[in-house]
């Protein structure tokens, strides 16, 4: 039947959230995890070795007010966490944005999705896996043991063939197989003992706690601050997690939303305690050049003066690699099983042994190709394109909520992200912005795995898809109406106003007072400035279409109302989108570089401001 189809047609069709859902209630997975196994999956995929290496690569570019750092990398999480949030609890399945892309945004758009999940998700795990044997070494030699180079590493850094982290990934592997709730207790397990672990080592570095340490406070400013900022970012993706398991938890509506907000929350509290107890026990400007992977286990080194202290820091490392494995590879393999039910890959994926209620050819494929790949590929720049798998994902699924709200007003929802649409816009801007901080041959790679992807799905998912070949019809306007109607847009529209501005004295400053600017780069920035009033203007204007639409309403012309409510988010969406999307493209590409602009300079502080960071670190492998 797909063949058809117009060429069209495929590409645009969705699957109804109602039709999801209908296939997850029935569906074959195992419901047996609560709101404690959801949240602690979550945490287990957030806290790998990035807390543990990411404070000697953050310090020294914000000093003490790193802390601040992790608050406000949090919070550009946040946007994103709150759209998952509302997904989750409205189309509680597995496939995680995979699934919600193809409620809302189509099937080419839900396919590019998943590939970009599987970058994230299985190169991630090989390139962590990597890693295990490093920090299992380092935790050895403790006893006096050591696992010879030749079989620690790759061909290409040194070695013949990394057998740690084959093992680990089997060993997961095997895990899987026998059940998520099984996987799931192991996973609460680990995470207990690494939050203990950091928590020994707060305990330990707080011995040792000097207030002078954190004088001045801001010594880099707030250039200092947004820089470490984009340094750790990256150790706190892994909060969709839990949305992996939508079709295995006991309550998913209310349990998912709440465990992928409370991850956020309950690492970040971790993670600001961690800085503190480590700025406090050391001067900052002594974490430069002292070996960024050790910073953790040197501070306990220096105050404890022994290696038992180092040594459990080091098994903390391990543990937390162990669980990020576990939990990337259960996600990984969910993710497959939703896009082989949906037709798209070969229903191998699909297949669930009934005893554990596990897809057991699919975990078998996974755990085999990823032990291969982590055993004998030297992951280098391939591992650093999983940062933009990630971010394009979380750019899809804070669209994909608005289209869903604007299409599906009357699905229940658990959980309601604030400020509709200014939050999912802000979660895309900085998702974007991230992104174009990526290096080039990161860009290179990710294009060329989009290439593959694309060769495969026109190949072989659009001819086998099993969606609708229809859009669904439009909910009648007597429901729509009133439902549409619960959200005001006027929050929204006030704050994302005052942004607009902020954005168009910024650009405005930039055309007339920033030197080393050439005509080019006034005109990028007079554009951005431009499109900021616009947005502004065109804000003022859905508040008006508001008000109309309300009466409207009141006078039971629903169909108008109802359309009229559409339009307006969608109007409020673009008005804010599109001035953040050329501001973000401004300030990475349209800043000084010669003259004035150097260090020290008032131009030079002014830009730095907005600077992005060069982010080139694998998510998951911090």
């Amino acid at each position: 039947m797909a063949s058809k189809l117009s060429l069209g047609t495929q590409l645009m069709r969705i699957k109804p959230a109602d039709h999801l859902k209908k296939e997850g209630e029935g569906g074959e997975l195992k419901r047996s995890m609560g709101l404690l196994a959801l949240t602690f999956f979550s945490v287990g995929s957030i806290v790998g070795t990035g807390i543990f290496v990411i404070l000697g690569e953050a310090v020294p570019l914000a000093g003490p007010a790193v802390i601040l750092s992790f608050v406000l990398a949090a919070i550009t999480c946040a946007f994103s966490a709150f759209s998952y949030a509302e997904l989750a609890g409205s189309i509680p399945v597995s496939g995680s944005s995979y699934s919600y892309a193809y409620a809302t945004l189509g099937e080419l758009v839900a396919w590019i999705c998943g590939w970009c999940l599987m970058l994230e998700y299985g190169v991630s795990v090989a390139a962590v896996a990597v890693g295990w044997g490093q920090y299992l070494n380092e935790f050895l030699l403790t006893f006096g043991v050591q696992i010879p180079e030749t079989f620690a590493g790759p061909p290409g850094e040194g070695g013949l063939i990394n057998i740690p982290a084959m093992i680990v990934v089997l060993a997961c592997m095997f895990l899987l197989l026998r059940g998520a709730s099984e996987s799931a207790t192991v996973n609460t397990i680990m995470v207990f003992l690494k939050i203990g672990i950091l928590l020994f080592f707060c305990a330990v570095a707080f011995t040792a706690f000097d207030p002078n340490n954190l004088e001045p406070f801001i010594p880099l400013g707030f250039a200092g601050i947004s820089a470490a900022a984009g340094q750790v970012f990256f150790s706190f993706i892994g909060f969709d997690a839990a949305s992996t398991a939508g079709e295995e938890a006991k309550n998913a509506k209310r349990d998912l939303p709440r465990a992928i907000i409370f991850s956020l929350i309950i690492v970040t509290a971790l993670y600001v305690v961690v800085a503190l107890a480590a700025i406090g026990a050391r001067p900052w400007e002594s974490f430069e050049g002292q070996g960024a992977e050790a910073v953790l286990a040197g501070i306990a080194r220096d105050v404890t003066g022994s290696d038992w202290a180092p040594a459990i820091i080091a098994l903390g490392a391990v543990i937390s690699i162990f669980s990020v494995v576990l939990v990337v590879m259960y996600g990984q393999t969910r993710i497959l099983f939703a896009m082989g039910r949906d037709g798209l890959l070969p229903k191998v994926f699909t297949k669930v042994n009934r005893k554990t209620g596990t897809p057991v050819a699919n975990t078998i494929i996974v755990g085999v190709v990823i032990a291969i790949v982590s055993g004998l590929v030297p992951l280098g720049e391939l591992a650093e394109a999983t940062s933009i798998g990630t971010l394009a994902a979380f750019a899809i699924v804070n669209f994909g909520l608005i289209a869903l709200w604007v299409m599906r007003p009357e699905l229940e929802r658990t959980f309601k992200v604030p400020l509709l649409p200014l939050f999912p816009v802000l979660g895309t801007l900085f998702c974007i912005y991230l992104i174009v901080s990526l290096r080039w041959t990161t860009w290179v790679v990710f294009f060329l795995w989009m290439i593959v992807g694309l060769v495969i799905y026109f190949w072989y998912g659009r001819r086998r898809s099993n969606a609708p070949s229809e859009r669904p019809a439009q909910v009648p306007a007597e429901i729509a109406a009133p439902k549409l109607r619960t959200r005001t847009m006027r929050g929204a529209a006030v704050v994302g106003a005052l942004l607009l501005l902020l954005l168009a004295v910024v650009s405005i400053y930039h055309v007339f007072w920033v030197s080393g600017l050439d005509a080019i780069k006034i005109i990028i920035w007079a554009i951005a400035g431009l499109t900021s009033l616009v947005g502004i203007y065109l804000l003022g204007m859905t508040l008006k279409a508001e008000n109309h639409s309300d009466a409207q309403l009141a006078a039971g012309d629903l169909e108008d109302a109802a359309n009229g409510l559409r339009r307006g988010m969608l109007a409020a969406a673009f008005a804010l989108v599109i001035p953040g999307l050329l501001f973000v493209l401004a300030i990475r590409f349209a800043v000084p570089v010669d003259g004035d602009d150097a260090p020290g300079t008032p131009q030079h502080e002014a830009m730095a401001i907005f600077q992005a960071p060069k982010a080139a670190v694998a998510p998951e492998s911090e």
